[in-house]
């Protein structure tokens, strides 16, 4: 693909526009965060081709200090959004230990997402009428004033539902985290159980921080292997935050990936990496919860309405 950096492309089913951060196809719109887009813009440009990690941490983090772990979670929320499955992949291929491969079908948009043909309104004759008689006009006003009730009852609603707390504002809610299936990435793909076993160690050890609300570990699993947007599994469990990470490895060592993301926006909030060996599994699921929690409960705490209210000085 040849085309200007910030020029609509086609990949697949999708049509992507870089300017807008967005894919969308059979009227259903995706925003990638920024990141994200580039990244799926460098694999277009080279569309057939393996693409390092390093080369991508060049183009789409260029003069910023990271680590691979950013290219996995990016590669990851991209096959999310496209609706992939990492195991039989038709967009994003992973090559073990040499990069990541576009293989779905990439084309130019010349003049953008074509718009639907609007027909033209044909004009309508205006007649001016007669002035209503009296006894006609007397009934015209009470018709006008029966049908205006309804609308006034329906105004009245807005009104009410306008000026009633907003439940996504509520203090409590901020609080409420999902835990989502941690993904087995590694090489050989044997460590669901471990991954499975992470993702119930976290639900636990989560649900015991004051005043937080977690949805069960059956609710979590109803999302395993499925492809599903971060906004749409909030508003499906009713929470504010969703958590979500991947397990890894590497001769006897294991690398878990956590991220919070914030479900109104798409942003990732906090996000970490922890290497730990092989050696006993259990203690590895309880130690990187208790990190985990630690850590979430900082940044939880920092984005409460409340700890807002309390860092802003009082004239």
């Amino acid at each position: 693909m040849d085309q200007h950096r910030d020029s609509p492309f086609r990949v697949g089913s999708w049509l992507a526009d870089p300017l807008t951060c967005q894919i969308s196809r059979d009227g259903e719109s995706i925003r990638l965060d920024a990141r994200v887009m580039r990244l799926l813009q460098c694999l277009a440009r080279r569309a057939g081709a393996v693409v390092s990690t390093e080369e991508l941490l060049e183009e789409v983090w260029p003069g910023v200090v990271v680590t691979q772990d950013s290219v996995y979670q990016a590669v990851a929320s991209l096959r999310r959004a496209l609706a992939d499955d990492p195991r039989r992949p038709t967009y994003v291929v992973t090559v073990p230990r040499l990069g990541y491969r576009l293989v779905a079908h990439v084309g130019e948009v010349a003049a953008g997402p074509e718009a639907l043909p609007v027909a033209p309104v044909p004009a309508v004759p205006v007649v001016s009428p007669e002035p209503p008689k009296p006894a006609v006009r007397r009934r015209r006003l009470l018709w006008i004033g029966a049908g205006a009730l309804p609308l006034l009852g329906a105004l009245l609603v807005i009104g009410v539902m306008t000026l009633a707390p907003d439940a996504s504002r509520d203090p409590a809610a901020e609080k409420c985290v999902a835990v989502l299936p941690f993904r087995d990435m590694t090489d050989a793909m044997d460590e669901e159980p471990f991954a499975d076993g992470m993702t119930a160690q976290l639900i636990d050890t989560l649900s015991k921080i004051p005043g937080s609300h977690v949805p069960s570990l059956t609710s979590s699993l109803y999302f395993k292997g499925k492809q599903t947007t971060i906004a749409a599994v909030a508003h499906k469990l009713g929470v504010a935050y969703v958590l979500e990470g991947s397990v890894r490895k590497s001769g006897n060592t294991l690398r878990i990936t956590a991220q919070l993301t914030r479900a109104d926006d798409g942003y990732v909030v906090w996000s970490n990496s922890y290497d730990r060996p092989t050696t006993d599994v259990l203690m590895v699921q309880s130690d990187i919860a208790s990190q985990v929690r630690h850590a979430l409960e900082a940044s939880l705490q920092a984005r409460s309405p409340s700890a807002a209210a309390r860092a802003t000085p009082r004239s």
